[in-house]
This record gives C-alpha cells, sequence and structure tokens, in this order.
C-alpha cells in the first residue's frame, strides 16, 4: 500500500517554507542595514537600493502572490487525486 501524503502535510511544508523565506529576507535587511550604516557615499545608495529590492518593493511582494499560487496548487491537486480513483 502506497504512502500518501495528506493535504495538511503538505501545507505544514508550505508554512514552513514560508517562515523561512521571511527569515531570510528579514535577517537580509537587517545585514545590509548594518552594513549600509558601516560605508559611506555611494556604497551606502547601492545598499539602501538593495534592501528596497528586498523589501516589500521586491522580493517580499512577491511572496503573497506565491503563497495563494501554491495554496491553489494543492486545492487543485486534491481535487484531482479525489476524482481519480484507482
Amino acid at each position: 500500500m502506497k504512502n500518501k501524503k495528506g493535504m495538511f502535510d503538505n501545507l505544514t511544508g508550505l508554512a514552513l517554507g514560508i517562515v523561512i523565506f521571511a527569515i531570510m529576507i528579514g535577517v537580509g535587511v537587517v545585514v545590509l542595514g548594518k552594513f549600509g550604516d558601516s560605508v559611506g557615499g555611494s556604497a551606502n545608495t547601492t545598499v539602501q537600493y538593495l534592501i528596497t529590492q528586498m523589501g516589500s518593493s521586491g522580493l517580499a511582494g512577491w511572496a503573497p502572490a506565491i503563497i495563494a499560487l501554491a495554496v491553489g496548487l494543492l486545492f487543485i491537486g486534491a481535487l484531482t487525486m479525489r476524482t481519480r480513483r484507482y
């Protein structure tokens, strides 16, 4: 008999991935902010641009779309598995 993962197991993995993604963005913003404080001139401008790209206008701005897509695909997968009975 096959060991089938339930939908909640998949959602647990998804939630863990989202938490790790958020931690990586948070740590990246903090580290880049500290680095930007320690350098001066045009380097600080570049670091502030990178912080903006990691923040809500950049990488983190895609998080809600990624979450919605992943959850939608999980539901579609669950529905197609129910309709296909072997």
